[in-house]
């Protein structure tokens, strides 16, 4: 349903809004203030920290006590939150009060729609000032009008969200399906009539006759760590892919999540990465492993060990699998060392135990294990679209209600 009279906004991603809304600066409705550092009330965990991600930490002191609107002053600039309680907020975060004219929760997601690459003040790390923030123009309608959008938006956006936890399950079964396939095939093989020995490893347990258990570190020509990095002065916006921690996950690269380059002069003087090679992450998301394809061949990278696998005993796709299985990745972090910050020893991880079939064999299992994969990855995709799909009706329907396009009331 839409509003009878609408007047021009004055504000290019707005447009017309209903003739009896206000335009106004929004720090005429809101008092922005900055987070701090809480490092020094660490004495009792208490009061949820809140940064661009949530709580991530507790403390002993809450800055205040009441409903505010979270919103990012560098890094993550784009993602406000609401909160309603006694609270603490990093200094790369502010924290906005409404006045007493203006609904908290209208308030959020009002700024769940402003084009924040308008306001960002640098692109290596995206920064919003309080000013930029505090002068952006925006439309408000009177305060009953704005707690009728924002009940409706959380019936809408709920329902939406519960659609989407659906999808997310999905995902998360069809990802353990996934695991299991591959599991099961590198340590079992593909004949379920094959005579099985004891493996000597209780975390393997049987396992077909004539496999072998070996170490890694005899089926590598190499196991080393990758160059210890660049500073980020050296970083450009073109170049020789410059591969990082960031971008290992589940077996493959995935260098568009975030993109680091160095000059092939650069890259020329120091370590590189061979198509077959498989990739270590060794802190963090320790044990994530990839393998290096065609796209990276002689790239080099950044605090991860590297396998030089030895081909001629084993096939690369075979041992990356195994070391992804949930078998293969539980041997490897046995191996983890630093109990404050535990990570993976390019020499220790050389000790990890490892199944070796004959070579045809791991060639069938590997081809088993893509044609069935690639099942599952379909409909994880599908999934993922939905949830796409959901997401872009949730921001549409906010975009909507907030902006006086459609009357909720």
């Amino acid at each position: 349903m839409k509003y009878e009279k609408y007047k021009d906004s004055g504000i290019e991603w707005i447009g017309e809004i209903p003739i009896h809304w206000e335009v106004c600066a929004f720090k005429r409705k809101i008092t922005i203030n900055n987070g701090k550092d809480y490092k020094d009330f660490l004495d009792n965990e208490i009061y949820p920290v809140m940064g661009s991600g949530g709580c991530f930490a507790y403390c002993s002191k809450y800055m205040y006590d009441g409903e505010a609107l979270l919103m990012g002053r560098k890094g993550t600039i784009d993602k406000p939150l609401y909160i309603n309680g006694k609270f603490w907020v990093v200094d790369t975060m502010f924290y906005a009060v409404p006045t007493k004219d203006l609904c908290c929760k209208f308030a959020y997601y009002l700024a769940l729609t402003f084009p924040y690459s308008l306001y960002s003040t640098s692109t290596a790390l995206p920064s919003m000032t309080q000013t930029d923030l505090g002068n952006n123009p925006v439309a408000f309608p009177p305060l009953i009008e704005q707690q009728a959008i924002a009940t409706y938006l959380d019936e809408k956006c709920g329902e939406i969200n519960r659609a989407i936890d659906v999808q997310k399950k999905k995902i998360d079964l069809l990802n353990e399906m996934k695991q299991t396939i591959i599991t099961d095939a590198v340590t079992k093989g593909l004949d379920s009539n094959a005579t099985m020995k004891d493996s000597g490893v209780e975390w393997i347990g049987k396992i077909p006759e004539h496999w072998e258990v070996r170490r890694l570190k005899t089926l590598c020509k190499s196991i080393r760590n990758g160059y210890v990095g660049p500073t980020r002065d050296l970083y450009q916006e073109f170049g020789i892919p410059y591969i990082q921690s960031v971008h290992i996950k589940d077996g493959n690269i995935l260098f568009e999540r975030e993109e680091y380059y160095v000059s092939d002069e650069w890259a020329k003087k120091h370590p590189k990465i061979k198509k077959g090679n498989i990739l270590v992450v060794q802190t963090g998301d320790i044990g994530q492993i990839a393998l290096v394809n065609a796209k990276y061949d002689l790239c080099n990278c950044h605090a991860l060990i590297i396998l030089d696998i030895n081909n001629n005993v084993i096939s690369s796709e075979f041992l990356s699998l195994y070391l992804r299985s949930n078998i293969g990745k539980e041997l490897m972090l046995q191996t983890k060392t630093g109990a404050l910050l535990p990570h993976l020893n390019s020499t220790q991880i050389g000790f990890t135990k490892a199944l070796l079939p004959p070579f045809q064999e791991q060639q069938s299992i590997v081809a088993h294990i893509e044609k069935e994969t690639t099942k599952i990855d379909t409909q994880i995709s599908k999934a993922n679209r939905h949830i796409e799909l959901l997401e872009e009706l949730k921001q549409s329907i906010i975009t909507e209600a907030v902006t006086g396009k459609i009357k909720v009331c």
